[in-house]
């Protein structure tokens, strides 16, 4: 009899410690889409009013876990999403640790401002009730996702995605035509073998109607989440990574023109998300993958003028963080690795260059780049790049200054050589 009982108390003991160190994920969603018309933002200036609306915008969540490692992956169609902002939702947050939650955006120009940019009187016009009421549903779709975590398995893949989707406006060919793609596989219950959730990683301007069109959308995410739920690969999101300066979607015809509208928006969405399945699909599952996360916070100083003024006139800047001081601010780096992807991530719109920099160095053959995550400070360039050509000018103004690239280098590598490789 006492035999019996301890076999079952060393099986009870040996179920729950793998168990414990089960990887799973949970997906969710809210669709944040205002329900009235509101100031829309593509940049720096005043945000223009829009007349109509076409497609949803959203906040897609992907959260992850092995053992006492949970991680939150947050993306919000939207150009920017201050700290200030994803601050308030991490309070809001239940079972996973504020520096674990990535929170980045896809950075359309057609969707609400964040940023509430003053002008030179200090006014913005940003819908601050439509922005308290997305902090709650980024909270509400993260906490539902760790509701739902379930076991399961990975793919992960890099590869260079074909066809005319991105090149750089600055200077065609020099952009990262790679496409980094995450998927999550369901190991139990009746949706056993189904992906849960498909992440696409690439670099490019979601512009294509840009303010211009004065719609607000999601631009060409929209087709892209569309198109990979409807071929089965589960909840999509999407990151955007290192397309500044001027990394955009590829629209130009034959004639000199451009094709920028909501047509466009499909073929480019539907050509990535076919390339993201594509990459993704030969790509091997791995059993039980490990997750590791870690967090540093990095200091920039604050040499633009424009931006300066923004940072202490924008109701959506932490003043008390920044004890009136705005010669410098702070943020948060994350690095990841799961299973065999390692990710890093860029509060601001990092150029080519400096995306392939950090890429070359880090501990993997499938490096990830979350550009515009925990904040987004504008571009961020080398300071050999720094205002040394005409190309550059409106960069170099909309960037915090000459050093911000190389202090992100520095800070990025040594993150990267105090950090584990990922799993080969």
């Amino acid at each position: 009899m006492k035999t019996k009982v301890l076999v079952l108390f060393l099986f009870l003991v040996f179920t729950a410690q793998t168990q414990a160190q089960t990887f799973k994920i949970g997906a969710a969603l809210r669709k944040i889409t205002p329900e009235k018309l509101i100031p829309i933002s593509g940049g720096m200036g005043t945000p223009e009013m829009p007349t109509s609306m076409k497609g949803d915008l959203f906040v897609r969540v992907l959260v992850l876990e092995k053992g006492d490692t949970r991680v939150a992956i947050v993306n919000i169609d939207n150009l920017g999403w201050p700290a200030y902002l994803g601050d308030r939702s991490r309070k809001l947050i239940k079972g996973v640790k504020p520096e674990n939650v990535l929170i980045g955006v896809t950075h359309t120009h057609s969707a609400p401002d964040a940023y509430a940019f003053p002008d030179d009187k200090g006014n913005h016009g940003a819908d601050l009730a439509y922005l308290d009421w997305c902090v709650k549903q980024v909270a509400d779709a993260v906490n539902e996702a760790v509701s739902k975590l379930e076991s399961a398995s990975l793919k992960t893949a890099v590869g260079e995605a074909k066809g005319k989707i991105a090149y750089n406006y600055y200077a065609p060919e020099l952009y990262d035509p790679r496409m980094g793609v995450i998927q999550a596989i369901a190991t139990s219950g009746k949706n056993a073998g189904k992906p849960i959730a498909t992440l696409v990683n690439y670099a490019t301007h979601p512009e294509i109607l840009g303010t211009d069109r004065k719609t607000i959308s999601p631009d060409l995410c929209g087709p892209l989440y569309d198109r990979i739920e409807e071929k089965g690969g589960g909840m999509a999101l999407f990151m955007n990574s290192a397309q500044g300066g001027m990394v955009t979607a590829d629209t130009r015809l034959e004639n000199g023109k451009e094709a920028n509208d909501w047509n466009e928006c499909i073929r480019i969405g539907n050509l990535m998300a076919d390339e993201a399945l594509r990459i993704i699909g030969t790509a091997p599952v791995q059993e039980n993958p490990g997750l590791y996360c870690a967090s540093k916070v990095i200091t920039f100083p604050i040499e633009s003028d424009a931006l300066r003024f923004v940072l202490q006139n924008s109701p959506l800047v932490d003043k008390d963080a920044q004890k009136g001081d705005f010669s410098k601010i702070s943020t948060r780096l994350n690095l990841l690795n799961i299973g065999q992807a390692q990710i890093i991530t860029v509060p601001g719109e990092a150029l080519p260059n400096i995306g392939f920099y950090v890429k070359r160095h880090m501990k993997t053959n499938q490096p990830f780049m979350f550009g515009l995550t925990n904040d987004a400070f504008g571009y961020m360039l080398t300071k050999e790049d720094f205002n040394s050509f005409k190309r550059y000018a409106y960069v170099s103004r909309t960037s915090l200054g000459e050093m911000t690239g190389e202090i992100y280098e520095t800070e990025a590598l040594k993150f990267i050589a105090e950090s584990p490789a990922a799993a080969k």
